[in-house]
């Protein structure tokens, strides 16, 4: 159990948390939500021990181990697979260790360790750290490429399996399906499913909060209020707040004009004065209830396109290959105005290659891509943040598409995107992820597209904004096709399911869940036709006896050990029989025999004393021994 009591947290000036009070219990699964700015990384920092909190008291048990995913990722030579198993800090140390007593030659510390890798089954890890990485889509010959070699996205998945792989109490995500696709999201619902610690999850994907948590923690207004059930059940509640809320704050309203219509009235008159004193100080005791507004500062709508060409494009026996090696063949695709497509895929299938061949940045490596004359694409990329200026301003940015445009238009259009004040005018580099995104979404909106092209444009959104961009898109009279791993979006925006894969692209007939369904088929097929080859399972076998026999050789000076020990047991106690049955005859006991009794006597004593301590030392070797086993 962790517990917060009487927590500030403060950035600057800035309260983000004020007197919070909360209890974290063991095996909950929390969802932590709010706006940007509230406090939730802030929070998990605190819990870390990153932060240090400006008033009162958190409580963590000593035992407790946390998990976290690291922000950084350094470049390294390391292979992907053992970055991830660096993860497993216990089985690391417990390797360590048995370096060193190698280097020793400490054979009873050698069986011990032995015995501890066993119990935390240290000989699976690999296996588990590869099934990690080809969950978050690490092929096998990716898992054995260096850190150095991959991109920032693609770390960001290393640091996600290292977290997985670390065995801990209490598992801290902070947006964990940034950067993936719907094949690794889905996925990491499964396992998170599985997964029997406590866990807090910052995420602003609705359906994976839904399937994960059983508790939401809502921040706002410096306050953190903890509901339970998933997130469709605290918007199920927090609506019936904010109504209750709002018919509070009217009927307080109504009674505050009338208390103060008397103070009005009547202030002047010496006969009502008292009385209308004491309505002023009525009106001054009350608690005020606020008037509920809206948290979302993002109201915007796509401009109708000028001409929508029917149709927009086609491609005609497409192949989309890197190379020799051919990733999509014979693509047939006509788009129409009005067209909704979301296309669905494995990780690998092709699906952002598709899109960046329909956008014009990849040519067909067979058939033909044609375009018609008015067509105007709008093209999200997965990094098109990457892509500002980021010593320009948002205003910048879009004067430069608007010329002619005054700049209250321009400062008008970008407050639909959450950006007003000052924030018009300050440099990008200063702004978050989610700020970017959203001022890469505000310049393609700008520009009024027929045809959306949109991969993975969610990354880095707040819930406000998504839910922002779901009516957006829904209102937006072009055409549009869109690959993402937000379920929702995909559900309110999208009418068509196209499926990438094994280098076909196809109709999918189906809905969402049908399309988890032939996931799970398509990766137990894939896993059946890489399971391992009987010859290589002799091989792994042989691995395996050669092990048993390596321990065996290590356990045998323990076994000689108890062997020896228990031989001279026997002796002692073959020795004391003698001496007792001499000690049984009377005639022992005559005058005559004082000297030959009290030798008996002595080597009983004798024999008695070493009896014990070779006892002692045979009950430590014994359980030296069943460690090692």
């Amino acid at each position: 159990m962790i517990t917060l009591r009487n927590i500030t947290i403060r950035r600057g000036q800035h309260v983000l948390l004020s007197n919070v009070d909360w209890t974290i219990y063991h095996k909950q699964r929390i969802g932590v939500i709010g706006a940007n700015g509230t406090g939730k990384s802030s929070l998990f920092s605190l819990l870390l021990g990153e932060l240090q909190a400006d008033g009162g008291q958190l409580e963590i048990p000593r035992q407790i181990k946390l998990a976290h995913v690291e922000q950084e990722t350094r470049s390294c030579a390391m292979t992907a697979q053992e970055f991830v198993l660096d993860g497993d800090y216990e089985l690391r140390e417990l390797q360590q260790a048995l370096v060193e007593a190698e280097s020793q030659h400490d054979g009873t510390r050698i069986a011990m360790l032995h015995e501890k890798l066993s119990i935390i089954d240290a000989y699976s890890a690999p296996a588990r750290a590869a099934q990690l990485l080809n969950g978050l889509g690490f092929s096998q010959a990716e898992q054995q490429k260096p850190v150095s070699a991959f991109s920032g996205g693609w770390r960001v998945r290393l640091n996600l399996a290292k977290a997985l792989m670390c065995r801990s109490d209490v598992l801290l995500l902070d947006e964990p399906t940034n950067h993936l696709d719907l094949d690794a999201v889905l996925w990491l619902e499964q396992w998170l499913e599985q997964y029997q610690g406590t866990l807090l999850l910052i995420s602003h994907d609705r359906d994976f909060l839904d399937h994960i948590v059983d508790h939401i923690v809502h921040l706002s207004h410096q306050s953190l209020k903890s509901y339970s059930g998933n997130y469709s059940a605290f918007e199920t509640q927090r609506a019936a707040e904010l109504l209750v809320q709002q018919a509070a704050y009217e009927k307080q309203q109504k009674q505050i004009a009338h208390l103060q219509s008397f103070v009005d009235r009547f202030r002047a008159k010496a006969s009502k004065a008292r009385q209308a004193q004491s309505r002023l100080k009525a009106i001054e005791r009350m608690d005020l209830v606020c008037a509920v507004q809206t948290e979302s500062p993002f109201q915007f709508a796509f401009k109708n396109p000028e001409h929508c060409p029917n149709p927009l494009l086609t491609l005609d026996k497409a192949d989309i290959a890197y190379g020799d090696h051919t990733v999509l063949a014979n693509l047939n695709l006509s788009i129409t105005p009005k067209d909704r497509i979301a296309v669905l895929g494995p990780n690998g299938a092709g699906k952002s290659s598709l899109i960046k061949l329909l956008a014009g940045e990849l040519s067909p490596a067979r058939g033909k891509r044609e375009v018609s004359a008015g067509l105007k694409i709008g093209y999200f990329a997965q990094h098109q943040v990457d892509h500002l200026q980021l010593d320009a301003t948002p205003l910048l940015h879009l004067r430069r598409l608007a010329d002619k445009a005054t700049e209250l238009e321009l400062r008008t259009f970008l407050g639909s995107f959450g950006f007003s004040g000052n924030r018009v005018t300050e440099e990008v580099k200063n702004f978050s992820g989610g700020e970017k995104s959203r001022l890469a979404l505000a310049l393609l909106v700008w520009q009024k597209p027929n045809l959306l092209l949109l991969d993975e444009p969610t990354n880095h959104l707040d819930l406000e904004m998504r839910q922002a961009l779901s009516i957006a898109l829904q209102e937006y009279e072009g055409a549009m096709l869109l690959v993402s791993h937000d379920r929702y979006l995909v559900r309110t925006t999208t009418d068509k399911l196209l499926l990438a894969a094994e280098g076909k692209l196809q109709d999918f007939d189906g809905d969402l869940t049908d399309y988890e369904k032939w996931l799970l088929e398509f990766r137990k097929q894939q896993a059946l036709s890489s399971a391992p080859r009987t010859d290589k399972l002799e091989i792994s076998r042989k691995e395996q006896r050669q092990q048993d026999a390596r321990l065996r050789e290590m356990r045998k000076p323990l076994l000689q050990r108890v062997k020896r020990l228990e031989n001279e047991i026997a002796r002692l106690e073959k020795e004391a029989a003698v001496i007792e049955s001499a000690l049984a005859d009377l005639s022992l006991y005559e005058p005559q025999n004082k000297d030959k009794l009290q030798n008996y006597l002595l080597g009983q004593a004798r024999i008695k004393k070493e009896l014990e301590k070779v006892e002692n030392d045979w009950l430590q070797a014994c359980d030296e021994r069943d460690k090692s086993l």
